[in-house]
């Protein structure tokens, strides 16, 4: 129960910081220089301030300076880090697989931020998200190291083809080239199977919810949220799911 709640409170840490970096990174600034600040006065905001969640609270959704309202964002995305951390930790243990599950999901909710806010997946997440992948397959349970590899390579060629097709026929960018390294990284934690069944329920989400505001108003899709999602629901059900999928369409065994 300890554990749990460290790596709760742990992620409450790095959900202010992927804050940070899901409103900086897709507009190419810094996410050390300058000190976080408030949006109204500009004035830098003092560590107290900062706390997660907790100095939210306590300034009711405002600058102490100057009264302008904090966007409820910063502490729905610390506690939602907070969660996945102490999930990780109370399925896994304390262990490497932990980090790995927590890594991915934190940088699919980064994603899915950064997607909605400003029709970016910025390279921070997608690449480096990618070699982090790969990085940790060797030192956990649940993927080797030529599994996330043939993941990363299958994850790109797959959005990439369908960028290339899309294009070819509808003569417009059918698919974004974040989309395509998101897929990338998203293979290199999940393996082969795990991309095909995240681009499945990625589109099915992406079509059932989005679809027709869509064909409504002609803005397009933020299909990482999607993806996002599926890449989510991948990581902690794929394999229940696969097997419901096939019991279902091939009978029982």
């Amino acid at each position: 129960m300890m554990e749990v709640v460290v790596a709760g409170l742990a992620g409450l840490a790095v959900g202010s910081f992927l804050n940070v970096c899901s409103l900086r990174w897709p507009e190419d600034e810094s996410v050390t220089r300058p000190r976080s600040r408030c949006p109204g006065c500009g004035n830098p905001i003092p560590w107290f301030d900062n706390i997660p969640v907790l100095s939210w609270l306590l300034l009711r959704g405002r600058c102490r300076r100057c009264g302008e309202a904090i966007s409820v964002q910063y502490p729905i995305v610390e506690v939602a880090v907070g969660l996945i951390w102490a999930g990780v930790v109370a399925q896994h243990g304390a262990s490497w697989e932990a980090l790995r599950g927590g890594t991915l999901l934190t940088i699919l909710l980064g994603i899915a931020v950064s997607d909605a806010r400003f029709y970016i997946i910025p390279n921070q997440f997608t690449v480096g998200g990618a070699f982090l992948g790969l990085a940790l397959a060797p030192l956990a349970a649940g993927i080797t190291i030529v599994q996330a590899a043939g993941g990363a390579a299958v994850g790109f060629v797959v959005l990439w083809a369908v960028a290339v097709l899309g294009k070819w026929a509808f003569k417009k960018e059918a698919m974004g080239g974040g989309d395509i390294k998101m897929m990338a990284m998203v293979g290199a934690f999940l393996g082969v199977q795990g991309v095909f069944l995240t681009i499945f329920l990625g589109a099915l989400l992406g079509t059932v919810i989005f679809g027709p505001i869509s064909l409504k108003t002609e803005k397009l899709v933020p299909f990482g949220i999607f993806l996002a999602a599926g890449a989510a629901v991948t990581y902690g059900w794929g394999d229940p799911l696969v097997a419901w999928y096939l019991e279902w369409a091939l009978g029982p065994r």
